[in-house]
């Protein structure tokens, strides 16, 4: 196609190279547009079948527009979102870990032992 070609068909049809509508939050999580949605939840609905359509009805703050364009980087920068949410999910895991080291979880006995209940005392007699 000439150049003359090119130019008027970008006469007819504007054809801008848009940012993909993520952003970075203050705690370091990737959002998608202006909602408070991660780019973990499109991804890992988009994986699961989820249409985009579907998602704009569950979660109404996504634009349709930006789950597409969400979906259309995932898709061309596959390798660099997995590698961002495999970061994640290490960092969730070493924060669970951490909050569990440090509050040990307390079983049902233990509770109602605080309570002063026995555990006997309140348990179903069958009858």
């Amino acid at each position: 196609m000439s150049v003359e070609g090119i130019e008027r068909y970008s006469e007819a049809l504007p054809i801008y190279a848009e940012p993909p509508p993520l952003r970075l939050d203050e705690g370091g999580v990737v959002r998608v547009g202006i909602s408070r949605i991660s780019l973990d939840l499109v991804v890992e609905e988009y994986e699961n079948g989820v249409t985009p359509e579907d998602m704009t009805r569950a979660y109404d703050t996504l634009a349709l527009a930006d789950v597409y364009a969400v979906i259309a980087y995932y898709l061309r920068h596959r390798d660099e979102v997995r590698a961002y949410l495999k970061r994640r999910a290490e960092e969730a895991q070493a924060l669970r870990a951490k909050i569990e080291a440090e509050h040990p979880r307390i079983t049902r006995d233990e509770l109602l032992t605080r309570r002063g209940v026995g555990t006997k005392d309140h348990a179903p007699t069958g009858q």
